[in-house]
Parts: C-alpha cells; structure tokens; sequence
C-alpha cells in the first residue's frame, strides 16, 4: 500500500447519492425505486433529495455516508514506501532430470540489496531500484499505484563437467501508464473495518492504491544425451536434403515450357532464368521412355531433330509435325579415324572461299511421291499399312537433296571407310562375299544415323529418308527379296 482514501462512520440506512452525471436529479421522476446502477453505492428508494447546497441526487439504501469520489492524496501517504525491500522466495523443478533448485544460494547474504551488475543473484529488492530499472518514479506510481512484473529465467546446464544453474532478474512494468483518469489508472482495491459503536454496527471504507507484483517464472535445463544428439544431427542433415529438394523445385519452375513461352517473350527482367535452363541441362539427363511408337526425324533444313511418339494412323511421316528436340554435339575425334579422302583445295586470294555441301539443285520428278521435296525420293515397297513409315524427305521445304553432299558419299557410301568402321567396331570381322553387300549397307544405315542424329540413343530409333535409303541399296543392294524397313528396337 502506498496511498489511500478513507470514508469513516459508515452505517446502514438512507441517504443521498454522491453526486455524479448517472445520480443527478430535479424531482422524484428522475429516480426509479428498486433500480441499482452498476456504478451507484446502493438501491434506489425512487426519492429526489438535496445532496449538498441546490444539488440534488437520488436516495438510495447503502451504507452511509456514501463514499465520495475525491481525488487522490498528493504526494501519496507512504511515500517512503519506496525505500521498503521485497524478499522473493522461488523454487524450481526438472522432474526429468530429477533436479531441484530455488533462488536462495547457499553462499546468500541476508543484507545483501539486488544490484544489476555489482549483486545480480540476491533475492532482495528494493522498491525504488525496482522502478529504476524500468524506467519509472516510484513517487509517481505510488500515487495511484501500479503493477510491476519481476520476471526469473533460469538457464541450467545440468552437467557435471559444465554445472551452471543461476537465476537471472528482469523487470517489466505490466499496467497501462498512458491510461487516463476516467479509465481507472494504477492499481487499487477497498477493504472495510467493521465494528460497533452505540449498539449501532458502523464500517471504515478504506480505497486502498498499492504495487502489486507478479511473479514470471519461465527456465530450461538440459543434459547431454547421446541419443538427442543423434536425433539433432539427423534433423540437421533432413533440412538440407529439403533445401535441396526446394531449389530443385524453384529451378524447374523457372525453367518450364510455361515461363519459355508465356513469360521470357513479354518480360525482359526474367531473361536471366535462362541461366536456370542451362543449369537443368547439365544437372539432369532427359531419357525418353523407349516405345514401339518412338521415332526420331532429321530434316537437313532443319537446325534440330523432330521426335514422333505417335501413331501414324496412315499419315505420312513427312507431315507429322513432331516436338522439336536439340541435336546433339558431334563428336569428331570418331569422324577423324574414317579414311576419308575430301579434296583439300588451297584458297585463292581473288575469290572469296565458299563452303558448298549439297549440288545438284533439282525439281521434283512428275512421278516422285506428294511429299518428296528433293526430288528423289521413291515409293515405298512395304506393305500399305506400314508404307507411311518410309514416306519422308530428307528436306522439309524443297531444295537441293542431302544425297548429292560430298560428304554423304564420303561418310556412307564409301566402301573403304564402310569397311573401315566395321573392322573397328569388329577386327576380326570376316567381310565374306555373300555377306559384305548386306553388312556393307546396314553399316550405312548406322553411319548416316549417326552423322545425322548424334546420340546413339536417338539414332536407335532414327527413320532414314526415303532418297537416302534408296541411294544406299543402290550402292550396296539386295540379292533376292524385299527390303524389311525399319524396324523398333522395343
């Protein structure tokens, strides 16, 4: 307690209200027998009486005299309350590791006073030094009292090798200090003293404004356990597998079909997340999913491969528009191994060098298939429900054909490197005469598919152009029977 009101001789009977802007009154129709404001001292008799002077207020049953609302006393009545310590007893418990503790050390100094940094573990505290360290007055406070929290945080090392298990003191101020006076400020409660006096029974009212303080107890104590540590280190090493699984996620959804073509096109500042894409290509492996269906194409107008996994249904394979797939990087150590036998001219200085693959610029023959755009290509020889298969060009858009390349009769028809390749991939290959036309021209098929598509994985599956196939079986044909097509490694 630090400062108080008191209403003595109180007595139960009748009187008039304190006046306030609820209990005013000009006449008995003012006030309601019987009614009880929540705020009011008493039980309204229904009467308008004089308070004091022309006021009037409402008659009411309570104790009387009502107490009257005076302000509070200034400075407070037990000022020197400030200078009054508090002992502070606290008792802890780790029932999981079987420790107890309380704040009283056995090394405690009964006139010690809590200082923060000279005597931070004593348990006893000043009341002035408490509000100090807040910030506040305690002559200020004490007027209409307060609520001041003393926070305990225990921090226990358990272990034997490393003990240390020492309370640490915070102060925080709890009530509102900004609060104005008609939304009751500080902290205050009322207690009576009652006694009799002439038979009569008689009360004092005390309204009494005091500190009150709340304790905080909050703490965490621990001992090493192996099998905690275990766990810690596992939980550990789980949130990186996640860090990795997020970026993987973030780099593939900035690296998808939908940002290539719905966001790079319209926005300039994500053109950096080709980075991304680039990235994804040398992390992952694309692998198609091998399928009787699958069927690669290579137009030699065309800077990429055409991958078909579809059923023709009839369709000629040249009109099937495919999804697009980047060609693979030659690997010319294999191509420099081959025997080959290119002219190597010497440039002339008065005529620019030109590099000429393909000659022979022709038009489509009047009997060459719809979809020939070389003019060279024939009927296939297959039966109709798998002639669709071997209807391709080796162009997309009309033009010159892939056949009358220096290169193609150097890479695929020639037999010297023909034999060359298959006696390096088979030295002590016997290369008979009944054998070596047919051996000869399936070592074509394979070295124009991989000239043409690269990896091994998409020449497996590569469907051979129509004038290409035939210019091979020209050079290298069959003795007797049809030609079988292409047929799926699935």
């Amino acid at each position: 307690m630090t400062n108080f009101l008191k209403t003595k001789g109180q007595q139960r009977g009748v009187c008039a209200e304190y006046p306030t802007h609820r209990t005013l009154c000009h006449s008995d129709k003012n006030c309601k027998e019987g009614w009880m404001d929540p705020q009011s001292k008493g039980i309204q008799t229904g009467k308008c009486v004089v308070y004091e002077g022309n006021q009037k207020t409402c008659e009411v049953y309570a104790w009387c005299p009502t107490e009257a609302t005076a302000k509070v006393p200034q400075p407070a009545l037990l000022n020197s309350a400030e200078n009054f310590t508090v002992f502070i007893k606290n008792n802890i418990d780790f029932p999981g590791h079987n420790y107890t503790m309380r704040n009283i050390l056995p090394d405690f100094n009964k006139t010690c006073i809590f200082h923060k940094t000279k005597n931070p573990q004593c348990p006893i505290f000043r009341l002035g030094d408490i509000f100090q360290e807040t910030g506040d007055n305690f002559s200020e406070v004490a007027i209409q009292g307060g609520i001041m929290g003393i926070e305990i945080y225990w921090d226990c090392n358990l272990d034997s090798w490393s003990y240390h298990c020492r309370p640490q003191y915070r102060f925080r101020r709890l009530d509102d200090k900004i609060t104005n006076e008609s939304l009751y400020p500080g902290y205050n409660f009322r207690h009576a003293k009652y006694y009799t006096e002439n038979g009569v029974e008689k009360r004092t009212l005390m309204k009494v404004f005091g500190i009150r303080f709340d304790i905080l107890v909050f703490g965490t104590g621990g001992k090493f356990h192996i099998i905690s540590l275990i766990v810690y280190i596992g939980s550990t090493l789980s949130y990186f597998g996640l860090a990795t699984v997020l970026i993987d996620f973030l780099i593939n959804t900035y690296s998808s079909t939908c940002c290539r073509s719905c966001v790079y096109r319209y926005c300039k500042c994500c053109e950096s997340c080709i980075i991304h894409e680039y990235y994804d290509r040398k992390k992952c492996e694309v692998i198609v999913e091998p399928k009787r269906t699958l069927k690669y194409v290579s137009f030699v107008d065309e800077p990429h491969i055409r991958m078909v996994d579809e059923q023709l249904h009839g369709r000629s394979l040249q009109d099937v528009k495919g999804k697009k797939v980047p060609r693979p990087l030659t690997d010319f150590r294999e191509v420099s191994r081959l025997p080959l036998s290119l002219p190597d001219s010497r440039p002339n200085p008065e005529q620019p060098e030109q590099m000429q693959l393909l000659s022979e610029v022709r038009t489509p023959r009047a009997s060459s298939p719809a979809w020939c755009r070389c003019g060279n290509c024939l009927p296939s020889q297959l039966p109709k429900d798998r002639q669709c298969l071997e209807e391709l060009c080796c162009r997309k858009e009309p033009g010159p054909c892939i056949t009358t390349s220096k290169l193609f009769g150097e890479l695929v028809l020639s037999r010297r490197a023909l034999q060359f390749f298959l006696l390096y991939q088979e030295p002590l290959l016997r290369l008979d005469a009944d054998a070596a036309e047919s051996l000869l021209r399936h070592g074509a098929y394979r070295c124009y598919a991989a000239w043409r598509f690269g990896s091994p994985d998409l020449a497996d599956f590569a469907i051979l152009p129509s004038c290409c196939r035939w210019r091979i079986r020209r050079e290298f044909p069959k003795s007797e029977g049809q030609y079988s097509g292409f047929k799926s490694p699935c």
